[in-house]
């Protein structure tokens, strides 16, 4: 837990650099509504995975993916799942039960979602409730603010900063969510994206 705070400081910190080499960073274009992720759901740590072999109901069970990205069931010990799709996964526990049972016929199904990093949105600072979300087709600046409340009451919104990759380099873009939500100005909505980083600053009074 210290280490995961440590980090998110020095990537604050990071952050907060590079801002002060620039005083401003340009502004993402309006959400279109037509955004899409196509790559299917990969697997990621902390997903509940749900394994039923066909006609082996002892060894269909449901277990947790470990944050080291490995799981395990019975007959089964340290099999690799983060970053691969269900069916992915499901062809490789076919394989390695076929050393126990007879063309073993596999299916696997994800609940609890929670995706690899770059399939998640943060959101951190002066957000009513700061947390991680899983990216969804279509999401919105809009959508996000929904999910974790809305901004504090000491929350300057309208510097809020969205830290993308952006053909392999990280870059900074302002969003308005004052303007969104307090104006209802529909110009300050913006199509996020898998992997974004948003980050709410303080107000200085």
């Amino acid at each position: 837990m210290i280490h995961k705070t440590y980090s998110w400081v020095v990537l604050l910190l990071a952050l907060s650099f590079l801002g002060g080499c620039a005083s401003t960073h340009p502004e993402l274009p309006t959400a279109s509504g037509d955004a899409r992720y196509s790559t299917q759901y990969r697997i990621g740590p902390g997903d509940s995975v749900q394994i039923f072999v066909w006609r082996n109901p002892d060894v269909s069970t449901s277990v947790p993916v470990r944050p080291d990205g490995f799981l395990t069931a019975p007959l089964l010990e340290d099999i690799p799942a983060a970053g691969k799709t269900p069916t992915e996964l499901a062809r490789d526990l076919e394989k390695e039960l076929s050393t126990y049972l007879r063309d073993p016929l596999v299916t696997v199904i994800v609940g609890g979602f929670v995706g690899t990093y770059n399939q998640q949105i943060r959101i951190l600072g002066e957000a009513a409730s700061p947390q991680t979300l899983l990216y969804k087709d279509s999401m919105t600046l809009l959508d996000v603010m929904i999910a974790v409340g809305g901004i504090t009451d000491f929350a300057d919104g309208n510097k809020t900063t969205i830290v993308r990759v952006v053909d392999g380099e990280m870059k900074q873009f302002t969003v308005r969510i004052e303007d969104l939500l307090k104006d209802g100005d529909i110009t300050a909505n913006v199509d996020m994206k898998p992997g974004d980083i948003m980050i709410i600053p303080e107000a200085w009074f």
